[in-house]
């Protein structure tokens, strides 16, 4: 199987499902790079993206970097990645999976990524990773957050001991993710709960940080805006007027 097979494949399901009768889902699909690729091996993977971003009218919106974190020398990406963002596609990193990066996350956040995977040891007690807290907080950059895949690879050693709490704490764009629902046995909305439970947080901060996840959709404004109009619809169905849940 070639690259374009695959990616025709994935697109020809994503059509399907688009056509498929009452089936309310929006797709869009990233092109993976893993660490352990060769240089060729993501310029190939980017100019890809880009071509199928055009004659797909943005259904391939960007590149997504991950693969196991102690592998590979992300400074031989940096030129690739960069093209990518100069070709309008999305780039979504995963950074500092793992504690002693901190090189590694000066240059990958220097691309100024859309969106971060996990960031666990952005922030730490030593003063250089505060520097990278304050590069996040410049710039806006949205972590996708993932408790039940944390605990389970052992990042963090307990869920009260998350980042999310520091972020959240931060007023800083969070997205809660799966990671990948059928490997870690877990559904968006447990991820949810979890929080809720964890963190102490009230029906209508759960629904501000789902709400407020649609600003980093990688999709076009007039998707967005059609999925905030689906949000606001349901709202009063889910939250009473005194904020808590139904």
């Amino acid at each position: 199987m070639t690259k374009t097979s695959y990616i025709d494949t994935i697109l020809r399901a994503i059509d399907d499902c688009h056509r498929a009768p009452n089936v309310d889902i929006t797709v869009r699909l990233l092109l993976s790079v893993d660490r352990r690729c060769t240089i060729s091996d993501v310029t190939d993977t980017v100019n890809l993206a880009a071509e199928y971003m055009r004659k797909t009218d943005h259904i391939v919106v960007g590149i997504d970097l991950s693969g196991d974190p102690r592998i590979g020398d992300m400074t031989l990406l940096l030129p690739a990645l960069s093209s990518a963002k100069e070709m309008g596609l999305k780039l979504t990193l995963h950074v500092a999976e793992i504690p002693r990066q901190w090189e590694e996350c000066v240059q990958l956040l220097g691309l100024i990524p859309d969106r971060i995977g996990h960031g666990t040891f952005l922030y730490t007690e030593d003063t250089k990773q505060n520097d990278l807290v304050l590069t996040m907080k410049k710039h806006r950059i949205p972590l996708e957050l993932c408790l039940t895949s944390n605990m389970q690879c052992q990042t963090v050693s307990s869920l009260d001991e998350h980042h999310f709490s520091f972020w959240h704490q931060a007023n800083h764009p969070l997205i809660i993710c799966t990671d990948d629902k059928g490997v870690f046995s877990t559904t968006l909305s447990n991820e949810y709960l979890l929080a809720a439970e964890t963190f102490h947080l009230s029906p209508d901060q759960i629904w501000s940080l789902s709400y407020g996840a649609i600003d980093y959709v990688f999709a076009v404004d007039d998707v967005k805006e059609e999925l905030r109009k689906k949000w606001d619809e349901i709202k009063s169905t889910l939250l009473r007027c005194d904020g808590e849940a139904v």
